[in-house]
């Protein structure tokens, strides 16, 4: 295009043609002047000015008021933060404090697992439990700490799960500690310092024997294996302090591999159709089956009721009318038929109609009825837990006509029949073998209801039960050692030079057909003055299964006269 028509067209349109840009950038290497056409030149507008300055003061206020929230406002949130960003706190973890029996004899303690070269292994110690049986059940186990998969403690402390390390965990935990330690850039340790020092938990002694609790343990095991029972559980406790020297279930559980985590034991423990996990001695409910006659005797008395001198008649059952249909009466059956007894003789030989008849009343004679029955079974501490430190404790069952209506409906009433069977510890009457220890140590020590404990030392206090004297209670303890001196009482296996023991058996049947039996024997030593209280229940055999739950603690015993003399006649 002619130069001049250029120029023309510039003047009437105002712009710049595109070959002009062209034609500048290629002059612009060489910067020939006499090449440029011309330029424009126009002043900055004052209001663009103002706008820019507007922004860079709004940006000034901003990071100002942010400085001020970053250094004033949280300064020092903001200085942990960056401290924290160099150190790393680690945790030291606590010593476990160690379980003992009453003689010092470790049950549970610690363990640091090491290497080949003696270096840990583990950053907190092992708990480590007694390997004798017998003790799972009382001692429980603990959980252990642990950490994710990216090395973080969610679980910093051990935790009693079951047991006595259960109860007395915040006793035994103790408390953590922890040390800081400082990184470099390069995750070089600079320094490391503790921050938090650990605090060790504290022992605790049980009133438990070891030995005691051990032979126990084993007697008692064997013998329910050698006659066909699933279980049983057996408590010997003091029946002035309600310490108790020995608690046992069986079968047991491996508590050692419950806190070592080992699944398929606790898969088979889990599975088990005997229950090892149940801790038959406060969990366990039975029927008490006629344990519970010097119960109803002594209240009797102290009804007034009868007197204990008083003699009644058993043939073998007692037969009463029925007054809609005399060719139907109801007949409530003794175990055997044992003539005239008194009061004495009846709990020696376990007279069913004799309890009957006190029971629910029979011809001339007075029955408690089933209202003072239960008084009288709750003051003597059944139907309610003991109050033992252990979880899990069950409370037992005394039926009533309320109970009955619960269970099966209006249209079935409260009947005689009812109160007879409940006067001899059967129909729904159920109990725990704790239980049954406290309300033997109440006829032992006096009228004195005991809370049972395992802490060695510091007794809770005991109770006198509403109502009850000694006068009455010697009555029901005559006849209980009658119950293994006398040639017909029930409990002879148990007739011992030393110690001289006192004592009431009880079988109960279950099943649906009542094909198995419970066997029961509760008691105290010495006589003359008594020391120590028991009870033991073995559980499911074949009915008919003659060698039962007194037998069965002849053995301990004897162990208890030969190695624990301190135990046997504490006179």
């Amino acid at each position: 295009m002619p130069r001049k028509e250029i120029v023309r067209r510039r003047e009437e349109t105002g712009e710049i043609a595109p070959d002009e840009i062209f034609l500048d950038s290629s002059n612009l290497p060489h910067l020939d002047e006499s090449q440029f056409e011309g330029k424009v030149e126009r002043p900055v507008a004052p209001s663009a000015i103002m706008a820019i300055g507007v922004v860079f003061v709004l940006a000034a206020i901003v990071f100002a008021g942010r400085a001020f929230e970053l250094q004033i406002l949280n300064g020092s949130v903001y200085a942990d933060i960056s401290r924290n960003n160099r150190l790393d706190r680690l945790v030291i973890f606590s010593t476990r404090g160690v379980i003992y029996d009453r003689n010092g004899v470790e049950l549970a303690w610690n363990e640091r697992e090491s290497d080949e070269d003696g270096e840990t292994t583990t950053p907190f110690a092992l708990r480590r439990y007694t390997r004798t049986p017998g003790f799972a059940h009382m001692l429980g186990f603990v959980r252990y700490p642990k950490k994710d998969s990216a090395g973080f403690w969610w679980r910093e402390e051990y935790a009693g799960v079951s047991g006595v390390e259960a109860v007395y965990d915040d006793l035994l935990a103790g408390k953590n500690g922890s040390h800081m330690v400082e990184t470099d850039a390069r995750g070089a340790v600079v320094r490391e310092h503790i921050v938090v020092p650990t605090e060790r938990g504290e022992p605790l002694t049980l009133s438990i024997d070891a030995d005691v609790q051990a032979e126990l343990y084993r007697v008692l095991s064997a013998h329910a294996q050698r006659n066909g029972f699933q279980g049983g559980a057996s408590v010997v406790l003091d029946v002035e302090t309600g310490e108790v020297l020995a608690l046992v279930s069986f079968p047991e559980y491996d508590n050692q591999a419950f806190a070592d985590g080992d699944s398929a034991a606790v898969a088979r423990a889990n599975t088990d159709g005997v229950s090892p996990l149940l801790n038959r001695a406060i969990s366990g409910v039975y029927a008490p089956g006629s344990i519970v006659k010097p119960i109803f005797a002594a209240a009797a008395l102290a009804e007034g009721i009868i007197d204990p001198a008083k003699k009644i008649l058993s043939t073998g059952q007692l037969v009463v009318p029925n007054p809609y249909n005399p060719d139907a009466p109801s007949v409530f059956r003794d175990w055997r038929a044992h003539g005239w007894t008194d009061m004495r003789e009846a709990i020696a030989v376990s007279s069913d109609v004799y309890f009957y008849t006190i029971g629910g009343g029979f011809a001339d004679q007075t029955g408690l009825g089933i209202a003072r029955i239960d008084s009288w079974a709750l003051r003597f501490g059944l139907g309610a837990p003991t109050g033992i430190e252990l979880a899990g404790e069950a409370s037992g069952l005394i039926p009533t006509p309320e109970w009955k209506e619960s269970v099966f409906g209006p249209h079935d009433p409260w009947r005689i029949g009812d109160t007879y069977n409940t006067s001899i510890g059967q129909y729904g009457f159920q109990m725990t073998p704790l239980q049954a220890a406290v309300f033997t140590a109440a006829i032992a020590n006096g009228g004195m209801l005991v809370q049972p404990h395992l802490r060695h030392g510091d007794p809770p206090p005991a109770r006198a039960i509403e109502g009850m004297t000694d006068e009455y209670l010697r009555v029901a303890r005559e006849g209980m050692r009658m119950a293994v001196r006398s040639s017909v009482g029930t409990a002879r296996a148990l007739d011992m030079p030393s110690p001289s023991i006192a004592a009431k058996t009880g079988t109960a049947q279950v099943g649906a057909r009542n094909e198995f039996m419970n066997s029961w024997v509760i008691g105290y030593w010495p006589h003359e003055n008594p020391k120590y209280a028991f009870a033991t229940v073995l559980e499911r055999a074949p009915a008919g299964t003659l060698s039962g739950a007194a037998p069965a603690m002849r053995p301990f015993f004897e162990w208890l006269v030969a190695e624990k003399p301190e135990f046997a006649d504490s006179r």
